[in-house]
């Protein structure tokens, strides 16, 4: 099988194979090399990244049930489209492996990327989709069906007999496609189009990939080692911004192509060192970018206009040479750069054998390193219609980065995190996904700075709801939560712990994250009479029932209200960052006064009727010269406020909200202010 690891690994001081066009490095290993390397190789194989025999043998078995059910898909077309005899008999399928697998660097219970490669006659758009879908879809051994027409590379998602696999198709110029199809050669592009490039392109690289590396056992065990600090540094996906598996395969690739006469401890060591000095957007190339006849555009930023805006040029080595890395953005750029650094600063300890390879390893505290956050719930009726929107909403996730960066002109920064979250104590099905928040760094904020980014993330809603096969329950909210505020279930065991020293990127702020400016003395000094400082952030979240604060209807408002500024979103302040909890005890959405400032609803509470203040020390400390003008509206979360029938989810949670809220009252963009070297959003 392509991709699987093979004893008979080349000497790591073999004579070059091919030449390269950069200054290499030909110093191999020292002693002290060697017996890092030893334990970096321990350390691998002791956190369990290798998979065993019996899950190697069955992966293999998957892989040959694909292989026949493809095969039978494609004879079944040619049938009914009236085809000979003898060409019902020759149609055939084949199936490729790229990626993690075909490079031989998965682990225990990785996914297969796979590539179907059928004949001219069967299409992607129905063939594919559609017909094949619906046969996999009877198939008791498939289960997780999850199709993704729209994504930049089509693709089909399931599990086989429990093994993740992820199908695309390409469908080639050819009426019967033989069985040994070289897939390498350039001729298999000739007369299709650029989906079908992009399909063909995983397996093209792949290939090329293990024939420019100079040591194929030693890139392994290096690309193994970089994907797994990647994961637990949170910068390993591709789809929110950060890196896929290619992108990486490719910078370990150029180290190796570096420094051939390297071993894996010293590569690892070297490619921190390299990438936290590399002058990005130079790109990382393997080999020369070449065009061809065909006439398929190549990345080339003096002929292509948009190439020029990529921000991390990650070029494949087969043609057509495209930029893998396309969809890091500014911000993920920001957060890469900082983990490399990181990545080097440990490098250098365990050179100087001041620490060990484990502590490369540390996950990355995403939670305990910002102060504001976007909050993003999915929700569906039932876990087939979660997993398919899910994936929508996931694959434009980053969207909604590139959209702040440009609404704020990069002035606020966004961290997404490419981890889901699940709340198990929700009857429905629920994920939720994160995106920490901050100011762009080295640049001082006026007083009440304001960055309202309520219509950018109202911009991204209207995008998401455009999905093509949208089901009633299928639904997304999107709202703030400062640290104290996040939800128990993203944290272990669910709930808190005491937050450690302030991330080396933020070490310039000032560590106060409870003040919002210094007008708010006398009101900090109130509330932290009420509040034990010790056990707030230690102890689980207490749920209080709230309805939103959000636009009214328009029918239920008058002219005369005061409204926020921003299509009717209220205008809210409070201070030391906790939220304003409401109850309601009637029809809020329809008799209160939802759309006045806080300020108002303080001196004008008699009018107001239906909607008391909780939290009474909030409620008198909240002044005008106390406010931060920082915007807020938050939606009634599906966590904390969706009841569903006692049954389970016998009602739809689409059903369930409309009693008491429209859809726009709960999905409320956000506003972000910032005050004197405090940075506060809500």
């Amino acid at each position: 099988m392509a991709g699987s690891e093979g004893p008979n690994a080349s000497s790591p001081t073999q004579q070059l194979p091919k030449k390269y066009d950069t200054t290499i490095f030909l110093s191999g290993p020292t002693q002290s090399d060697l017996q890092r390397n030893a334990e970096l190789e321990k350390f691998l194989i002791d956190s369990g990244l290798y998979e065993s025999t019996d899950e190697a043998e069955k992966r293999v078995e998957v892989l040959g049930r694909i292989d026949r059910i493809v095969k039978d898909w494609v004879k079944q077309l040619t049938s009914q489209r009236g085809y000979t005899d003898q060409m019902v008999e020759d149609a055939n399928a084949v199936i490729f492996t790229f990626g993690s697998y075909c490079l031989g660097v998965h682990g225990p219970g990785a996914d297969i990327d796979t590539l179907c490669v059928g004949p001219s006659y069967v299409n992607r758009e129905e063939d594919f989709f559609i017909i094949l879908h619906d046969m996999l879809a009877e198939m008791e051994e498939v289960t997780e069906l999850q199709p993704v027409p729209d994504a930049h590379v089509p693709v089909m998602k399931f599990k086989l007999r429990g093994i993740s696999i992820d199908l695309l198709y390409a469908s080639v110029s050819l009426l019967v496609v033989p069985e040994d199809l070289d897939i390498s050669h350039e001729s298999v592009l000739f007369d299709v189009d650029e989906q079908t490039v992009r399909s063909l392109n995983g397996c093209r690289v792949a290939d090329q990939i293990l024939k420019l590396v100079p040591n194929v056992e030693h890139f392994r065990t290096t690309l193994r080692c970089l994907k797994f600090w990647a994961k637990r540094r949170g910068v390993y996906s591709n789809v929110t911004g950060f890196l896929g598996g290619v992108n990486w395969a490719i910078l370990v690739a150029r180290i190796c192509q570096l420094y051939p006469n390297a071993i894996p401890s010293m590569l690892v060591s070297r490619f921190f060192r390299v990438y936290t000095q590399w002058r990005w957007p130079n790109p990382v190339t393997l080999c020369s970018i070449e065009e061809n006849e065909l006439g398929f555009p190549t990345w080339d930023p003096r002929k292509n206009p948009r190439d020029r805006f990529h921000h991390m040029p990650i070029i494949t080595p087969a043609y057509p040479c495209m930029n893998s890395s396309y969809n890091v953005s500014i911000s993920t750029l920001r957060v890469m750069t900082e983990q490399f650094h990181h990545g080097n600063r440990i490098c250098e300890e365990i050179e100087l054998n001041k620490t060990q390879w484990s502590a490369l390893f540390e996950p990355y505290l995403f939670f305990e390193t910002y102060k504001n956050y976007l909050q993003v719930d999915i929700v569906a009726a039932d876990s087939d219609d979660l997993l398919a929107w899910k994936g929508w909403v996931e694959s434009r996730f980053r969207q909604l980065t590139l959209k702040i960066e440009r609404d704020t002109n990069g002035m606020l920064q966004c961290h997404p995190y490419p981890k889901e979250y699940v709340d198990t104590s929700k009857p429905c099905p629920h994920c939720a996904f994160f995106m920490g928040l901050q100011r762009k760094e080295g640049v001082r904020g006026q007083e009440g700075q304001q960055f309202d980014i309520r219509g950018t993330v109202d911009e991204f809603r209207q995008e998401i709801n455009l999905y093509m096969f949208w089901k009633p329950g299928m639904d997304i909210y999107v709202c703030h939560v400062r640290r104290k505020q996040l939800p128990p279930f993203v944290f272990p065991d669910g709930y808190k712990r005491p937050r450690p020293l302030r991330h080396p990127s933020q070490q310039d702020e000032r560590n106060d994250e409870d003040a919002l400016g210094s007008s708010s003395g006398s009101a900090e000094r109130h509330i932290k009479r009420k509040i034990d400082p010790k056990t707030e952030d230690v102890l689980p979240i207490k749920r209080v029932k709230q309805t939103t604060i959000s636009p009214p209807r328009t029918e239920s408002v008058s002219p005369s209200k005061n409204v926020g500024r921003s299509g009717g979103t209220p205008d809210i302040s409070f201070s030391n960052g906790n939220r304003l909890e409401c109850r309601a005890t009637g029809d809020a959405d329809k008799n209160s006064d939802v759309g006045l400032p806080v300020r108002q609803l303080e001196s004008e509470k008699d009018s107001v009727g239906d909607m008391q203040v909780v939290e009474d020390v909030m409620h008198e400390s909240i002044t005008r010269n106390e406010c931060t003008s920082m915007l807020v509206s938050e939606f009634p979360r599906v966590r904390n406020e969706v009841k569903p029938s006692q049954e389970g989810c016998a009602v739809k949670p689409s059903e369930q909200l409309e009693k008491s809220l429209s859809w726009n009252e709960l999905v409320v963009p956000c506003a972000v202010s910032f005050s004197e070297s405090k940075e506060t959003l809500a």
